[in-house]
């Protein structure tokens, strides 16, 4: 039974009790039906109880079965419904609190689309996005989402990315910039060719991790029930000396009454699912509230370089022509040559020259070398493009990345390649330091001295270069400073993250296999998240701490007082009830910190 279902048949069960009680007189039929009920819950509650200690964990529930049962033996049903309505109001307020904490990751869920507007030549055809194929041309109209990933047709385009990156700022594209599901489409409609499935969509990832965050809420008591044990014993020392004092076995329940553990049992879920809420509005999302606890508490952190540190795409670095040729006609000669070709370092070619607004010249035939590079001829003239050897480039030149040139037989330059460096990444490695994380290590399948180049301009000390997955996955395992955060971005990196304490997906376009690794999945492609989830987790793991405590104090503060006598049971359940709403209020300040 739900919890609000719960809340209502309480509350029918009390009117009930009450008009027994004053409508007719009949207290021993109110004190009857109170006692059935709250003995089935307590009932309820030692059955869940024991399947708790049965798979190895202990919990608070005992004393809010001892106080419901003790209430009852001792004919203070009315506090002990009064404890029956704290406990069951308490879940379905926590109920509410889930639900207003979860409610940037919910809202991905409710605008995940499921049809897609197909052009099947003149005509346009909805179909659901399951049975959409790679290559379909899709109209998407104002103000819908895109429902999936893909490349713009249309000249332009401006659009809403807010629920995917968590910013603001209006994302302008242009003809053949990729498109990813999720985005909100502006004033105008626009055409997208999908490049993947639905299934394979950025949207759709995003959206079954939600699913997966919303599977795990019983992970988040564990802060509260390492105070269950001592808190449990010093109630039932209390409630022990002031019988002996008293010989008066109510002062027993008077006592348990205000130790009821809903304070502990609320505080810490609730400021944990707030954390979580609080972080996906900053761009990542975490899986589960455990990820919470290791991340505030981690203190070394290792990262891989390429698509971590640097953005992961290769780009023109520079021109180098020989001193008799200038920079635009070696661009021109690799351009005309190049523009027809899959490879990698050639679509980086094109896309530099096409900035440059170079034209291309008239390419009469093209050969491909397979493993050496191409041939193509222009004007007449043999153009070769590959390695040092082919290319006839003298051989002292050894440029880490390169396209050799030649033309008509003799080496006219060389165009150069890099993998750009994140902007923020020296201040991100600088902020790291800065917020207590004591040792940042660099784990890399680059050659050593790519990765010392790197290393040494963002401030990293540790870096260990020429690394297979399974080498990664040996320092995560070896690392004694636990616990430890690794920070990846595709398959490779993987194993590292799922063996890590708390694993770091980066970027909107990682790698599904990384992604579901990985704890935390940042949605915007931007180092600097790291830090702020980092903050985040700190800053609510010292609320939920500050919640239980602040539940634990009063608790014992009222139970001293009770044992003397003067908080009759049921002002004792009243006061509870403040407990409650304090904590509860004090844990949801982790939604903004």
């Amino acid at each position: 039974m739900k919890n609000w279902k719960k809340l209502i048949l309480v509350f029918v069960i009390a009117g009930v009790a009450l008009i027994a009680y004053f409508g007719f007189n009949q207290p021993f039929l109110a004190r009857l039906i109170v006692t059935i009920a709250g003995g089935v819950l307590a009932f309820s509650m030692l059955i869940e109880m024991i399947k708790t200690l049965r798979s190895g964990s202990y919990g608070v529930d005992l004393l809010a079965i001892t106080a419901i049962i003790v209430t009852l033996l001792v004919g203070e049903y009315w506090a002990s419904l009064i404890i029956i309505l704290m406990l069951v109001g308490g879940e379905s307020l926590e109920d509410y609190a889930n639900g207003r904490a979860h409610r940037a990751l919910a809202a991905l869920l409710d605008k995940s689309p499921d049809i897609a507007h197909v052009q099947k030549g003149d005509k346009v055809v909805d179909l659901p996005i399951d049975h959409v194929e790679v290559g379909s041309h899709l109209l998407v109209r104002p103000m819908e989402i895109i429902p999936i990933d893909g490349k713009l047709i249309s000249e332009a385009v401006v659009l809403d990315t807010a629920s995917l990156t968590g910013e603001t700022k209006p994302n302008e594209l242009v003809k053949g910039d990729p498109v990813l599901s999720g985005a909100i489409n502006g004033n105008s409609s626009i055409q997208i060719e999908t490049t993947v499935i639905a299934a394979e969509s950025q949207f759709q990832k995003i959206v079954e991790l939600v699913k997966e965050t919303e599977k795990t809420p019983a992970q988040f008591v564990r802060l509260a029930d390492r105070y269950a044990v001592p808190f449990t014993i010093i109630a039932y020392l209390i409630a022990a000396v002031a019988y002996f004092i008293s010989g008066d076995p109510v002062r027993i329940a008077e006592v348990l009454v205000v130790a009821s553990p809903c304070p502990l049992i609320l505080a810490a879920p609730i400021a944990f699912v707030s954390g979580m809420s609080r972080s996906s509005q900053n761009g990542a999302l975490i899986k589960n509230g455990t990820v919470i606890e290791k991340l505030a508490k981690a203190r070394e952190i290792f990262l891989d370089k390429t698509g971590t540190i640097t953005e992961g795409t290769i780009k023109v670095d520079s021109l180098k022509p020989i001193e008799t040729v200038d920079e635009v006609e070696l661009l021109q000669l690799v351009y005309t040559v190049e523009k027809s070709s899959g490879h990698i370092l050639a679509k980086a070619v094109v896309e530099y020259a096409e900035n440059k607004n170079v034209q291309p010249l008239k390419l009469t035939s093209l050969t491909e070398v397979a493993g050496l590079g191409v041939i193509g001829e222009i004007e007449g003239q043999e153009i070769k493009i590959g390695r040092r050897s082919f290319a006839f480039a003298p051989e002292n030149l050894n440029y880490e990345t390169a396209f050799y040139v030649s033309k008509a037989g003799k080496y006219v330059g060389a165009v150069t390649f890099s993998d750009t460096l994140r902007p923020e990444a020296k201040e991100t490695i600088a902020q790291m330091r800065k917020i207590g994380l004591e040792k940042i290590t660099m784990l890399t399948g680059d050659n050593q001295l790519v990765a010392d180049k790197i290393a040494s301009t963002v401030g990293i000390d540790n870096v260990y270069a020429g690394l297979m997955p399974d080498e990664k996955l040996k320092f995560i395992k070896n690392a004694t400073n636990r616990p430890v955060i690794m920070i990846g971005d595709g398959v490779n990196d993987a194993p590292a993250l799922a063996t890590a304490d708390v694993g770091i997906s980066i970027g909107v376009g990682s790698g599904t296999v990384a992604s579901e690794a990985a704890d935390i999945v940042l949605l915007q492609n931007d180092l600097r998240k790291v830090t702020t989830s980092i903050e985040i987790s700190r800053d609510t793991l010292k609320i939920a701490k500050q919640a239980v405590m602040i539940g634990i104090i009063i608790c014992i503060i009222l139970m001293f007082i009770a044992a003397l006598g003067v908080i009759p049971a049921v002002i004792g359940a009243l006061f509870q009830e403040i407990i409650d709403v304090v904590s509860i209020l004090y844990a949801l300040r982790a939604l903004r910190g």
